[in-house]
């Protein structure tokens, strides 16, 4: 199987690219903030990617992040959700949108994507909620993209003038949220109330740090009255 390319982007499409792995092309589908994230033509790239093989298919998908791949593999599990339809949530929510979503029971956000109806919305929700915390967690230590496997000297150096675009899907916003759920877990709060309170906390607090989204979800996990 394909996990990961690193090579030259020679093709744009609405959504896919064409990636020049040393020579051979590979095709590429990614979703909307993806194809929007990705350097231009000519640049170098690097992007993690999940290969469907059926009689009838052979495809490759690409994510700038391992919870993007994550999230996208684990939506194609549920019923009636096909590759199709996870790009269209991961063009809507984004990674940290679809945690946050899932985590909070919210199948409003689901349903907003294109193609998703109520029911599907829902039966995501119900099935994912208890594996949104892994993925959430893994906010914490997904590196950049773009920096791949080592390339030869010589791609090396042809590549070092290439304008390089660092991308930030795993973000300082996920890793402050992984970074909160690690430490109410350690405080013995559930998998699951954590990650509803973090998903909560980082939804009202969209800038906050790690001590802030802890403070915040405490608060949002303290008894009431």
């Amino acid at each position: 199987m394909i996990g990961k390319l690193t090579g030259r982007l020679d093709y744009r499409a609405a959504d896919h690219v064409l990636i020049d792995v040393r020579g051979v092309g590979y095709l590429v589908y990614c979703s909307d903030r993806t194809m929007a994230a990705l350097p231009g033509v000519g640049e170098a790239v690097s992007i993690y990617t999940d290969m469907v093989v059926r009689e009838d298919l052979m495809q490759l998908y690409g994510f700038l992040s391992l919870v993007e791949k994550e999230w996208h593999r684990l939506l194609c599990s549920v019923q009636g959700v096909g590759a199709k339809v996870s790009l269209a949530i991961l063009s809507a929510l984004g990674p940290d949108g679809v945690s946050r979503a899932i985590a909070l029971g919210d199948w409003g956000a689901v349903k907003a994507a294109k193609g998703v109806g109520p029911k599907t919305a829902q039966r995501i929700v119900l099935d994912l909620k208890d594996k949104a915390p892994g993925v959430m967690a893994m906010g914490g230590t997904v590196t950049e993209a773009m920096d791949g496997p080592e390339l030869e000297v010589v791609e090396l150096a042809e590549l070092a003038s290439a304008p390089k675009r660092a991308v930030k899907q795993a973000s300082g916003a996920a890793a402050a949220s992984a970074g909160a759920l690690s430490a109410l877990s350690n405080l013995g709060y559930g998998p699951s109330d954590a990650a509803s309170a973090v998903a909560e906390a980082a939804a009202n607090l969209p800038d906050a740090g790690e001590a802030d989204l802890i403070r915040a979800a405490l608060k949002l996990l303290a008894p009431k009255g």
